[in-house]
Protein backbone atom coordinates (compact mmCIF):
# COMPACT_ATOMS: atom_id res chain seq x y z
CA UNK A 1 0.00 0.00 0.00
CA UNK A 2 1.52 3.34 -1.04
CA UNK A 3 1.57 6.43 1.18
CA UNK A 4 -1.53 8.05 -0.28
CA UNK A 5 -3.54 4.86 0.08
CA UNK A 6 -2.45 4.59 3.71
CA UNK A 7 -3.42 8.22 4.26
CA UNK A 8 -6.88 7.60 2.83
CA UNK A 9 -7.59 4.97 5.49
CA UNK A 10 -7.38 7.62 8.23
CA UNK A 11 -10.86 9.00 9.20
CA UNK A 12 -9.31 12.42 9.84
CA UNK A 13 -8.04 12.60 6.27
CA UNK A 14 -11.43 11.52 4.95
CA UNK A 15 -13.21 14.22 6.95
CA UNK A 16 -10.57 16.90 6.43
CA UNK A 17 -9.96 16.69 2.69
CA UNK A 18 -12.88 17.95 0.62
CA UNK A 19 -11.87 20.08 -2.36
CA UNK A 20 -9.12 22.59 -1.68
CA UNK A 21 -9.12 25.59 -4.05
CA UNK A 22 -5.79 26.96 -2.76
CA UNK A 23 -7.35 30.20 -1.59
CA UNK A 24 -4.92 30.54 1.32
CA UNK A 25 -7.50 31.45 3.96
CA UNK A 26 -6.16 28.68 6.23
CA UNK A 27 -2.68 30.19 6.08
CA UNK A 28 -4.02 33.67 6.75
CA UNK A 29 -5.77 32.53 9.93
CA UNK A 30 -3.07 30.08 11.10
CA UNK A 31 -1.24 31.20 14.30
CA UNK A 32 1.76 28.97 13.50
CA UNK A 33 2.20 30.62 10.09
CA UNK A 34 2.89 33.91 11.89
CA UNK A 35 5.97 32.50 13.60
CA UNK A 36 7.33 29.75 11.35
CA UNK A 37 8.10 29.21 7.70
CA UNK A 38 4.88 27.24 7.60
CA UNK A 39 2.00 27.25 5.13
CA UNK A 40 -0.94 24.84 5.67
CA UNK A 41 -2.20 25.66 2.19
CA UNK A 42 0.97 24.22 0.70
CA UNK A 43 0.67 21.08 2.85
CA UNK A 44 -2.82 20.43 1.52
CA UNK A 45 -1.64 21.25 -1.99
CA UNK A 46 1.13 18.64 -1.77
CA UNK A 47 -1.34 16.00 -0.60
CA UNK A 48 -3.75 16.90 -3.41
CA UNK A 49 -1.04 16.43 -6.03
CA UNK A 50 -0.81 12.75 -5.01
CA UNK A 51 2.89 12.46 -5.76
CA UNK A 52 4.50 9.74 -3.64
CA UNK A 53 7.96 11.35 -3.62
CA UNK A 54 6.51 14.67 -2.41
CA UNK A 55 4.46 12.93 0.27
CA UNK A 56 7.51 11.08 1.53
CA UNK A 57 9.50 14.31 1.79
CA UNK A 58 6.60 15.92 3.65
CA UNK A 59 6.49 13.05 6.14
CA UNK A 60 10.24 13.40 6.70
CA UNK A 61 10.09 17.17 7.20
CA UNK A 62 9.59 19.48 10.19
CA UNK A 63 6.62 21.09 8.42
CA UNK A 64 3.82 18.85 9.68
CA UNK A 65 5.00 19.18 13.28
CA UNK A 66 4.61 22.95 13.24
CA UNK A 67 0.82 22.63 13.28
CA UNK A 68 -0.56 23.08 16.81
CA UNK A 69 -3.91 21.57 15.78
CA UNK A 70 -5.86 24.57 17.08
CA UNK A 71 -8.42 24.10 14.26
CA UNK A 72 -8.54 27.79 13.37
CA UNK A 73 -8.38 26.61 9.75
CA UNK A 74 -11.60 24.63 10.21
CA UNK A 75 -13.54 27.77 11.11
CA UNK A 76 -12.57 29.68 7.96
CA UNK A 77 -12.25 27.31 4.99
CA UNK A 78 -14.91 28.18 2.37
CA UNK A 79 -14.88 24.58 1.08
CA UNK A 80 -15.08 22.95 4.52
CA UNK A 81 -11.62 21.41 4.37
CA UNK A 82 -9.82 20.91 7.67
CA UNK A 83 -6.05 21.19 7.09
CA UNK A 84 -5.40 20.37 10.77
CA UNK A 85 -7.15 17.00 10.37
CA UNK A 86 -5.11 16.27 7.26
CA UNK A 87 -1.94 17.16 9.13
CA UNK A 88 -2.96 14.96 12.06
CA UNK A 89 -3.23 12.03 9.66
CA UNK A 90 0.15 12.94 8.16
CA UNK A 91 1.74 12.96 11.62
CA UNK A 92 0.31 9.52 12.35
CA UNK A 93 1.58 8.16 9.05
CA UNK A 94 4.99 9.71 9.66
CA UNK A 95 5.24 7.82 12.94
CA UNK A 96 3.94 4.55 11.48
CA UNK A 97 6.51 4.66 8.69
CA UNK A 98 9.32 5.84 10.95
CA UNK A 99 9.86 8.93 8.78
CA UNK A 100 9.43 11.16 11.84
CA UNK A 101 13.01 10.31 12.87
CA UNK A 102 14.32 12.18 9.81
CA UNK A 103 13.38 15.65 11.11
CA UNK A 104 14.26 17.64 14.21
CA UNK A 105 10.67 18.24 15.30
CA UNK A 106 9.70 14.70 14.39
CA UNK A 107 12.44 13.18 16.54
CA UNK A 108 11.19 15.26 19.46
CA UNK A 109 8.10 13.03 19.64
CA UNK A 110 10.30 10.71 21.70
CA UNK A 111 10.94 13.51 24.18
CA UNK A 112 7.19 14.09 24.48
CA UNK A 113 6.58 10.40 25.14
CA UNK A 114 9.29 10.24 27.82
CA UNK A 115 8.26 13.46 29.55
CA UNK A 116 4.60 14.43 29.18
CA UNK A 117 3.43 10.95 28.16
CA UNK A 118 5.31 9.27 30.98
CA UNK A 119 4.14 11.83 33.55
CA UNK A 120 0.49 11.35 32.57
CA UNK A 121 0.67 7.58 33.01
CA UNK A 122 2.72 7.75 36.23
CA UNK A 123 1.09 10.69 38.04
CA UNK A 124 -2.01 11.69 36.10
CA UNK A 125 -0.50 15.11 35.27
CA UNK A 126 1.09 16.38 32.06
CA UNK A 127 3.81 17.79 34.29
CA UNK A 128 4.01 17.64 38.06
CA UNK A 129 6.15 19.97 40.12
CA UNK A 130 8.05 16.95 41.48
CA UNK A 131 9.29 16.30 37.92
CA UNK A 132 10.51 19.85 37.23
CA UNK A 133 14.26 19.58 37.71
CA UNK A 134 16.78 22.13 36.54
CA UNK A 135 18.62 19.70 34.27
CA UNK A 136 15.50 19.25 32.14
CA UNK A 137 13.95 22.70 32.59
CA UNK A 138 16.76 25.26 33.12
CA UNK A 139 14.54 27.99 31.70
CA UNK A 140 12.50 27.90 34.94
CA UNK A 141 15.39 29.57 36.72
CA UNK A 142 16.62 29.24 40.32
CA UNK A 143 13.25 30.22 41.80
CA UNK A 144 11.90 26.79 40.94
CA UNK A 145 14.53 25.09 43.10
CA UNK A 146 13.30 27.12 46.05
CA UNK A 147 9.66 26.36 45.18
CA UNK A 148 10.35 22.62 45.05
CA UNK A 149 12.21 22.69 48.35
CA UNK A 150 9.34 24.52 50.03
CA UNK A 151 6.37 23.05 48.15
CA UNK A 152 4.64 21.57 51.20
CA UNK A 153 4.41 24.95 52.93
CA UNK A 154 3.70 26.86 49.73
CA UNK A 155 0.90 24.52 48.67
CA UNK A 156 -0.96 25.25 51.89
CA UNK A 157 -0.49 28.99 51.40
CA UNK A 158 -2.02 28.96 47.92
CA UNK A 159 -4.79 26.45 48.64
CA UNK A 160 -3.25 23.51 46.79
CA UNK A 161 -3.37 19.91 48.03
CA UNK A 162 0.13 18.57 47.49
CA UNK A 163 -0.05 14.74 47.46
CA UNK A 164 -3.23 14.95 49.51
CA UNK A 165 -6.47 13.07 48.99
CA UNK A 166 -9.69 14.67 47.77
CA UNK A 167 -9.79 17.76 45.57
CA UNK A 168 -7.29 20.49 44.85
CA UNK A 169 -4.31 21.03 42.56
CA UNK A 170 -1.29 18.75 42.98
CA UNK A 171 -3.53 16.19 44.74
CA UNK A 172 -2.75 12.48 44.62
CA UNK A 173 -4.77 10.97 41.77
CA UNK A 174 -6.72 7.91 43.03
CA UNK A 175 -5.46 4.54 41.82
CA UNK A 176 -8.86 3.79 40.30
CA UNK A 177 -8.55 6.87 38.09
CA UNK A 178 -4.96 5.99 37.15
CA UNK A 179 -6.04 2.46 36.16
CA UNK A 180 -8.83 3.92 34.04
CA UNK A 181 -6.42 6.36 32.38
CA UNK A 182 -4.02 3.55 31.48
CA UNK A 183 -6.93 1.49 30.14
CA UNK A 184 -7.95 4.40 27.89
CA UNK A 185 -4.42 4.64 26.50
CA UNK A 186 -4.40 0.90 25.87
CA UNK A 187 -7.84 0.67 24.26
CA UNK A 188 -7.34 3.70 22.00
CA UNK A 189 -3.92 2.54 20.80
CA UNK A 190 -2.04 5.30 22.59
CA UNK A 191 0.17 2.83 24.48
CA UNK A 192 1.02 1.02 21.23
CA UNK A 193 1.85 4.36 19.62
CA UNK A 194 4.24 5.22 22.45
CA UNK A 195 5.92 1.85 21.93
CA UNK A 196 6.15 2.44 18.18
CA UNK A 197 7.84 5.81 18.73
CA UNK A 198 10.34 4.12 21.05
CA UNK A 199 11.06 1.33 18.55
CA UNK A 200 11.52 3.60 15.55
CA UNK A 201 13.68 5.96 17.61
CA UNK A 202 15.84 3.02 18.67
CA UNK A 203 16.44 2.20 15.01
CA UNK A 204 17.53 5.79 14.40
CA UNK A 205 19.79 5.76 17.44
CA UNK A 206 21.56 2.64 16.16
CA UNK A 207 21.99 4.31 12.77
CA UNK A 208 23.63 7.30 14.47
CA UNK A 209 25.70 5.19 16.85
CA UNK A 210 24.07 6.62 19.99
CA UNK A 211 23.12 4.71 23.13
CA UNK A 212 19.42 3.97 23.55
CA UNK A 213 17.53 2.49 26.50
CA UNK A 214 13.75 2.36 26.25
CA UNK A 215 11.99 4.77 28.56
CA UNK A 216 15.21 6.24 29.92
CA UNK A 217 17.09 9.49 29.43
CA UNK A 218 19.87 8.07 27.30
CA UNK A 219 22.37 9.58 24.86
CA UNK A 220 19.90 9.65 21.97
CA UNK A 221 17.22 11.26 24.15
CA UNK A 222 19.48 14.12 25.25
CA UNK A 223 20.63 14.74 21.68
CA UNK A 224 17.00 14.95 20.60
CA UNK A 225 15.95 17.06 23.60
CA UNK A 226 18.79 19.54 23.10
CA UNK A 227 18.48 19.65 19.27
CA UNK A 228 22.01 18.36 18.69
CA UNK A 229 21.20 16.01 15.83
Amino acid sequence: MNLLEQLKTDPRYIEGMKACINCGVCTAICPAAQYYEYDPRMVVNIVQRKQEAELEQLLKSDTIWMCGECLSCKTRCPRENVPAYIIQSLKTLSIKTGYFTESEKGRQQLALVRTIGKHILEDGYCLHIDKIDMDMFPEQGPTWEWVRENIKTLSLAVGANYHGSGSGSLRQIPQESMDELKAIFKQTGGADFFELIENKSEEKAKELGLTFHKGEKDEYFYNVYENKL
